[in-house]
């Protein structure tokens, strides 16, 4: 597949006038556990600027005025509020787990409840340190039909069982049959790939100067906010978010020597209106 302006200009659709926040879905993050607050505020940026309907983040109740101080309209909890994590995961449309969660015995707690409890139509986006606790809860078996994998390659490599030297494109497809049927795989890389079965589509933008911390969380809050309401292909969505993600990186770097994250996710509400249009 080639991933360009003219596939993106086919999913980033202009709105229709009989809408409301319900019909741009609703994203539950969880991540954030102390000291890595910023990723999931950096994730909640992403979700909100690319037009998801409710944004709702689960984290340590002391993040949640630096995300307030950032994003207002982002609605967060305690995560240990389990009550309330049951009440908002049921109701969400898109599930992101793993920006800033870390690996400690509560974040797995969280992420086994998460695996257990997803249900069968919502989309399971598994990013950062959720990926290793992944990979250390293999084989799993869950309800949802949509699973989003979004790992640089060390952490596929814990996934997988390649060594990065073996991650060729057919060894990588070959791995993931061992995940659920459909399972997406969002391969970072400096050449990253975007791999469902037999589709792949690989990205001919980006740089060095996306080399910096928090653009992983940022992509994965794209891609967040990019399923929850273009309801289209999801392969196609996907690899858009991923894109555009990169392609606003390399506008930017024009001017820029380091792009931070953050400035991504600002661009992105023009950007997507330009091409709607």
């Amino acid at each position: 597949m080639i991933i360009d302006d003219r596939l993106a200009r086919k999913v980033v659709t202009k709105r229709k006038a009989d809408s409301h926040k319900g019909t741009y879905g609703r994203v539950l993050l969880i991540g954030g556990f102390y000291p890595y607050g910023g990723a999931i505020i950096m994730s909640a940026l992403a979700t909100v600027k690319s037009g998801a309907g409710l944004v709702t983040v689960a984290t340590e109740r002391d993040n949640i005025p630096a995300l307030h101080a950032h994003l207002p309209e982002a609605m967060a909890f305690d995560y240990e509020d389990e009550e309330l994590l049951a009440e908002n995961l049921a109701k969400a449309d898109v599930v992101l787990i793993g920006p800033g969660l870390g690996e400690n015995s509560k974040a797995k707690h969280v992420f086994d409840f998460v695996l257990s409890e997803a249900a069968e139509k919502q989309i399971l986006i598994v990013d950062g340190s959720a990926l290793n606790l992944l990979a250390e809860a293999m084989p799993i078996s869950i309800k949802t039909h949509h699973l989003i994998l979004t790992p640089h390659q060390k952490e596929w490599e814990r996934l997988s069982g390649l060594a990065i030297a073996d991650q060729s494109l057919e060894k990588t497809q070959m791995a993931l049959e061992k995940f659920l049927n459909g399972t997406i795989l969002v391969a970072k890389s400096h050449q990253t790939k975007i791999i469902q079965g037999n589709q792949v589509g690989e990205l001919t933008v980006g740089g060095p100067y996306q080399a910096t911390g928090g653009m992983g969380d940022t992509l994965c809050g794209m891609i967040a906010g990019f399923v929850a309401q273009f309801k289209g292909n999801l392969f196609a969505t996907v690899a858009v978010a991923t894109y555009l993600h990169s392609a606003i990186a390399e506008e930017l770097s024009k001017e820029a020597y380091v792009v931070l994250p953050t400035t991504i996710s600002a661009a992105l509400p023009k950007i997507m209106k330009k091409l709607s249009e």
